[in-house]
């Protein structure tokens, strides 16, 4: 007997009025064009064209001259060996130089996709029966580049949900670079890329055990000047050591912001194409403390990085790379909680079928082990997990996803032993979800794919993506799933 499932009235999708502010890079020699042509004006007509720009736009950013003074200093730091600062420059044409190296981006003009659900770390202020819940989203705008975005609502006692109604500024984060790295990992992590070996000894022999990220730059930059001319490949070495310790970084929020307020956006060279997919889990250590995990990939457009973002407020995030075999590839997923004292975590090494890793540092994932391979005609082509397994009675419920022919993307699920999640106790023989006439049109056809859902109140609240162009809420029984996953 087919399982019911209801799909909420609630939908997402593209809102190209969500905009944030960008750095607009013109390359050095317009950018010391520009500058110079500023600084040549008359200081009552910068006045005025700055009067004009904060009239027009002030209404639509917070801190808008303060994004204008950070965007002077960096096109100021272009120019630096080809264009002397004066001695004296008006805070007036400051602002106005911030202001034509500023662009506005709107985040999610083309897609608003891919979420993922968690109970929000605010629970106050609720009826009985009601959760507090914060979905995140993969955000796609101009250039393809995804972002990660909010939104928070509660779910009522009778399994609706109602979301908050979104803020009016949507902004990117303040980024700290105060990262202390871990020579040893580092260097395991520069070998699984593929780096020359010739350029990392050279570079880490100078460096302590621990070092942070201007060390590593010195060493960089001290590596550079003993060698010059360097080969094309050996030049890719270089930037790939320092692309590694960028994608270590910590961002702020400011603390009147709304949750669908904030977006992370790539903000390292690892993640310049974007952000793809992350799949946040609330996980409660030995000792009952909480931290909000997430893993997810970035992409600059050659290679796809696995990183982990780490907070316990939603204003302040860390974020890091993941290393060791176990995370090679795309669909990265933690458990809740650690398995006789290890962090565990789903993966899809070969593109194909689903692993598992065990460890005692969340960081670094070694030897993945095989748990299920594609079985059923709707997951032939490749099977996966569709964000964080959740502990119930009967096991760890993995809800999965699977391609069939014409690459249709189907939601399935899967029991996994609570002990030992590499044995599988059952799984759906046919899907929980596939795309209707509705869901199946979009950026990418035939498609339904979730990064992780929520239990409440006996009921398996799941938000999946549309055809990767909107997002909407499908639920189901838990009780009925088990059993019809242990009765397969």
């Amino acid at each position: 007997m087919k399982i019911i499932i209801n799909r909420l009235p609630n939908k997402f999708y593209s809102n190209y009025k969500q905009v944030i502010i960008r750095f607009l890079d013109l390359g050095e020699e317009r950018t010391s064009a520009l500058i110079t042509k500023v600084l040549e004006m008359d200081e009552s007509d910068a006045d005025k064209t700055l009067m004009y720009t904060l009239r027009e736009f002030s209404k639509r950013h917070r801190n808008l001259t303060h994004k204008f003074i950070k965007h002077y200093s960096k096109a100021m730091g272009i120019v630096a060996n080809t264009l002397t600062e004066p001695e004296q420059i008006s805070m007036v044409k400051k602002l106005l130089i911030g202001s034509y190296f500023s662009m506005e981006y709107s985040i999610s003009s083309a897609a608003f996709f891919n979420p993922s659900i968690v109970e929000s770390p605010d629970q106050t202020g609720l009826c009985e029966g009601s959760k507090r819940i914060i979905v995140s989203f993969r955000a796609t705008g101009e250039g393809h580049i995804s972002s990660i975005v909010f939104q928070t609502g509660v779910i009522n006692h009778r399994g609706e949900l109602e979301f908050e109604k979104a803020g009016y500024h949507v902004d990117s984060a303040e980024v700290t670079k105060r990262h202390i790295y871990e020579k040893k990992s580092f260097q395991a992590k520069l070998h699984e890329m593929g780096v020359d070996e010739l350029v990392i000894k050279p570079v880490m022999d100078s460096l302590a055990d621990k070092f942070i990220y201007g060390e590593l730059l010195k060493s960089v930059y001290e590596y550079l000047a003993n060698n010059s001319n360097l080969e094309e490949e050996v030049q890719r070495s270089v930037k790939q050591i320092i692309w590694l310790a960028d994608s270590h970084y910590t961002i702020h929020f400011s603390r009147d912001t709304h949750i669908s307020e904030r977006v992370i956006f790539p903000t390292s060279y690892t993640e310049r194409k974007g952000i793809e997919d992350a799949r946040f889990v609330k996980f409660t250590d030995d000792n009952g403390e909480t931290t909000y995990y997430a893993t997810y990939s970035a992409y600059d457009g050659y290679v796809a990085l696995q990183k982990l973002i780490v907070t316990r407020d939603f204003y302040t995030f860390e974020i890091k790379p993941l290393h060791g075999d176990g995370t090679q590839n795309k669909n990265l997923a933690l458990f809740p909680r650690k398995i006789k004292g290890k962090y565990a975590m789903l993966s899809r090494i070969d593109g194909i079928s689903s692993y598992i890793a065990f460890s005692e540092n969340i960081n670094v994932w070694p030897e993945p082990v095989k748990i299920q391979e594609p079985k059923y005609p709707w997951e032939f082509i490749q099977i996966g997990n569709c964000g964080a397994p959740i502990e119930t009675s009967e096991g760890w419920l993995v809800i999965t996803h699977g391609v069939g022919p014409m690459r249709q993307y189907s939601l399935g699920a899967t029991l996994l032993d609570l002990d030992n999640p590499t044995r599988e106790i059952g799984r759906l023989r046919d899907p929980l979800l596939v795309p209707n006439d509705e869901e199946r049109e979009g950026y990418v056809p035939n498609v339904v794919y979730s990064c992780g859902a929520i239990i409440h109140n006996d009921e398996l609240i799941v938000p999946y993506g549309l055809s990767d162009t909107g997002s909407g809420f499908m639920t189901v029984n838990v009780r009925k799933l088990l059993n019809k996953i242990l009765n397969n």
